[in-house]
């Protein structure tokens, strides 16, 4: 058998860059240790992983299947069916690729192609980002071979906790900090004044937006400067603040200039940024969305707040809040070392290492 046999791998997860990145990481870590590797992601052409897959250079192929909506629409109605021709497009796409280890990350697009590759002989190896693991993970735990969580609060949701492993979320490669004087110089700002960087996520996160359009002029009196990730649905709304001291931008390609230049992280609690704010042992005041499943990203906050690591703040009390803990936070030094120190001892940078020697040494025992 062939080194190309051997090593094949197919990935399946997205829906959304907290899903779809910790997959990408791993299978760049494994086209990095095996060259020879075959890869391919399997996924929904119209959601992130449809752009994003593709333009890494691997081989992707979609099928029909869409999420249950908790809110009744008609396209609930479609599911059982969308179910169906999911799966049975996922079984001929691993009878062609013929699979040795199978990598899900999340989402409702990884239960039809992972159900599928196992049934035709592939091991399954789950990446569960969460604190509150998602309905996928939890249907394909007695399928899987091992389940490599983020949290190890995770832990009491399995029922074979022999096959977990508290490994952490793979972070791509390319996150990392650079000097911090230089990162500012980037945005123009004052090595003399606190920088915050706000990130509501690609499409913008509209109560965190509100918060910071309200506190503004109070941040920019107390010398606060400002990183602000409105996310493209909100960039013509809040363009009007930019100043020499607010920098307003849809998005954010190179978040690692954004990591170096800010004294303190605000964020929603998504499963990829936590991963990197504790990676990078960064000072985040999280702000878990209200509108996720299983309120995860609030038990994501939590885990950090727990040990220190992070200041949660619910949305709910985000508006009367926000300026007040964000000065809180940035006059006080040591709460700020606090902080960072209690964020890296709970970073495991060497999470995408780990995960993808072990995806490899379970394909060359397949």
């Amino acid at each position: 058998m062939s080194n190309q046999d051997t090593y094949r791998f197919l990935f399946a997860g997205g829906g959304t860059g907290g899903h779809l990145f910790p997959a990408i990481a791993v299978a760049q870590k494994i086209r990095e240790i095996r060259p020879e590797a075959n890869i391919l992601f399997v996924g929904t052409k119209t959601k992130i992983e449809g752009t994003v897959v593709p333009k890494l250079g691997f081989d992707f192929r979609s099928i029909w299947i869409k999420g249950f909506s908790r809110k009744f629409n008609l396209e609930n109605l479609l599911f059982p069916l969308k179910l169906f021709v999911s799966v049975v497009q996922s079984l001929f796409i691993s009878l062609k690729f013929k699979p040795k280890v199978s990598i899900g990350s999340g989402g409702y697009v990884s239960g039809p192609a992972l159900w599928a590759a196992h049934l035709l002989g592939s091991k399954l190896v789950l990446l569960e980002q969460n604190s509150f693991p998602g309905k996928t993970t939890k249907l394909l735990e007695k399928y899987s071979h091992e389940i490599h969580l983020s949290f190890e609060s995770s832990l009491k949701h399995f029922q074979n906790k022999d096959k977990c492993f508290i490994t952490g979320n793979p972070v791509r490669v390319d996150i990392k900090l650079f000097d911090k004087k230089k990162a500012q110089e980037h945005f123009g700002f004052s090595e003399s004044k606190k920088v915050i960087a706000v990130i509501g996520g690609s499409l913008g996160a509209k109560s965190l937006n509100e918060a910071v359009a309200s506190s503004v002029n109070d941040l920019q009196n107390n010398n606060i400067q400002i990183i602000w990730q409105v996310g493209k649905n909100y960039l013509n709304e809040y363009k009007k603040y930019e100043s020499a001291m607010v920098k307003v931008f849809a998005f954010i390609d190179d978040i690692s200039k954004v990591y170096s230049a800010a004294d303190l992280i605000i964020a929603r609690a998504g499963a990829t940024t936590i991963a990197e704010i504790t990676t990078l042992g960064l000072a985040s005041l999280l702000v878990p969305s209200p509108n996720v499943a299983e309120n995860h990203q609030y038990y994501n906050a939590k885990s950090l707040s727990d040990h220190s690591a992070a200041v949660l703040l619910e949305d709910k009390s985000l508006s009367n809040r926000f300026f007040i803990e964000v000065k809180r936070i940035l006059h006080d030094e040591v709460l700020l070392t606090e902080l960072r120190t209690e964020s890296k001892k709970l970073g495991k940078p060497n999470a995408v290492d780990v995960i993808a020697h072990r995806v490899i040494s379970l394909a060359e025992a397949n």
